[in-house]
C-alpha cells in the first residue's frame, strides 16, 4: 500500500468533504481516504497495483473540484 497527499481546491464546507471522501473511497484499490477542509487536501492510502495518483486526481476533478499537481 502507498500513501499520498493530494491538494484539493474548491472545497467550502463539510458537504464538499463528504463528497470527496465518498468519491475516493469508492475507487477500487483505495483502503482509506481522509479529507481535510482546513488543509485543503486528502490523504489517501491505496494499492498501486490497482490505481495511481493520476486516477485519484481525476476522480476528485470529476466530482467538481481541482486537484493541482
Amino acid at each position: 500500500m502507498n500513501e499520498v497527499t493530494i491538494k484539493i481546491e474548491g472545497m467550502s464546507c463539510g458537504g464538499c468533504v463528504r463528497n470527496v471522501t465518498g468519491v475516493l473511497q469508492a475507487l477500487k484499490g483505495v483502503s482509506a481516504a481522509e479529507v481535510s477542509l482546513e488543509g485543503a487536501c486528502a490523504r489517501v492510502i491505496y494499492d498501486p497495483a490497482l490505481l495511481g495518483v493520476e486516477q485519484l486526481r481525476e476522480a476528485v476533478e470529476a466530482a467538481g473540484f481541482d486537484a493541482p499537481v
